[in-house]
Order: structure tokens, then C-alpha cells, then sequence
């Protein structure tokens, strides 16, 4: 049976691409900002591209972080695609502010130490040999676009490097991320997405 899927709509983030991504790797995917529906799907994706705080703002104009809080309590998997990953932590500090994120993950996502920014294009990763993600694409390249990133985080850790070394991906329990886009990483990244789709309990 196909696995039911939400894509949260707060306003930002590859909405579209990331329902094809996942509709190419069989599951059934509404794009919506319904609570009831977010609640109760199979898995709920959280999208994000631009700011840290316009997210956050996009996702308090419909109650996004209390909906994700309630939905990790409840024990339903949520997927953070990169700023959606990033506002699952406890903050974000971009131009001297800092924003309180969601706080799923204890730290905060800040500015990457490198000579070029924003980090963008095509970049190998390092998995952790626990990872079941990134199972039989470890050696493959995935699509970044962004300037900031987590340092750490709990849970299974995927890091990458552009200057410093960053954290690319975790998968903690029933809560999983990635800094880099999926929906635009080839077969690798509708791999990693397969992956967790078929993981959903």
C-alpha cells in the first residue's frame, strides 16, 4: 500500500518538486497546510528554501511549529528538507539575529566558515555507517543551496563540507533531515527519499 503523505504549504519551499520527488518513489502525496491532514498522514514532509526566519514566520502565520511539535509527540516521522530542517533546532542566527527555531534538536544553524558562500551545486557527503538513508548511495554527490547549517545534532549524523565541516543529514528515530535537496539530487537523492518513505511505520 502506497504511504500517505503531506507536504506542509506555509509559503515556502519547492512544494511542487518535492511532491513529484515523492510521487516518483510511490507514495501518495497531498501538498496542503490542513492540520487534520498534516496529523494524520503516514509522513509529513517540511519543506523550506530562502531565510531561517521568514520560515519561521511563514510557519507561525499557520500554526506549522506547534502542529510539527505535536506531530513528533504523537510519534508521527516528520522529514525537514533544508531550511525546513534547519527550523527544527533551536535557533537560527542569520545577520546578527538569532531566531527561535522549533527546538526539536538542541543548537542552532549558523553561518558556514568558507571562502565562497552561498554553498551551491552538486557535493559528496559522509555518511555514518548506521545510516539507513543513504544505504547503497554513499559515495554519491547530492544538491546544496545555502550559506548556513547545523554543527551538530542527536541522532544517526551525516556531515559534508564546504570550509567547515556541517551537518548534512540525520536520522533520529521517527524525526529525520536533510541540508541538501533531495528533490533535486538525481536518482541519489529519490533514493535517500525511497528510503525513508518505505522506513514509515
Amino acid at each position: 500500500m502506497a504511504r500517505k503523505l503531506v507536504v506542509l504549504d506555509y509559503g515556502s519551499g519547492n512544494l511542487r518538486s518535492a511532491e513529484r520527488a515523492l510521487r516518483r518513489v510511490g507514495a501518495e502525496v497531498e501538498v496542503t497546510a490542513d492540520t487534520d491532514a498534516a496529523l494524520a498522514a503516514d509522513g509529513l514532509v517540511v519543506p523550506g528554501v530562502g531565510a531561517f526566519a521568514a520560515c519561521m514566520r511563514g510557519l507561525d502565520a499557520i500554526g506549522g511549529a506547534q502542529l510539527i511539535r505535536k506531530r513528533i509527540a504523537d510519534g508521527g516521522p516528520v522529514l525537514g528538507i533544508c531550511v525546513g530542517f534547519q527550523v527544527l533546532f533551536g535557533y537560527g542566527e542569520e545577520h546578527d539575529v538569532r531566531t527561535p527555531g522549533i527546538g526539536y534538536w538542541d543548537g542552532g544553524v549558523t553561518r558556514l566558515e568558507a571562502p565562497v558562500l552561498p554553498h551551491m551545486g552538486w557535493n559528496v557527503v559522509d555518511p555514518s555507517p548506521a545510516s539507513a538513508l543513504f544505504r547503497g548511495v554513499e559515495n554519491e554527490r547530492f544538491y546544496f543551496v545555502h550559506s548556513y547549517a547545523p554543527r551538530e545534532a542527536r541522532g544517526v549524523v551525516t556531515t559534508a563540507r564546504h570550509g567547515d565541516a556541517f551537518v548534512a543529514a540525520v536520522e533520529d528515530e521517527l524525526v529525520c533531515g536533510t541540508q541538501f535537496h533531495p528533490e533535486k539530487s538525481g536518482d541519489a537523492g529519490a533514493t535517500v527519499l525511497e528510503h525513508w518513505v518505505q522506513a514509515l511505520p
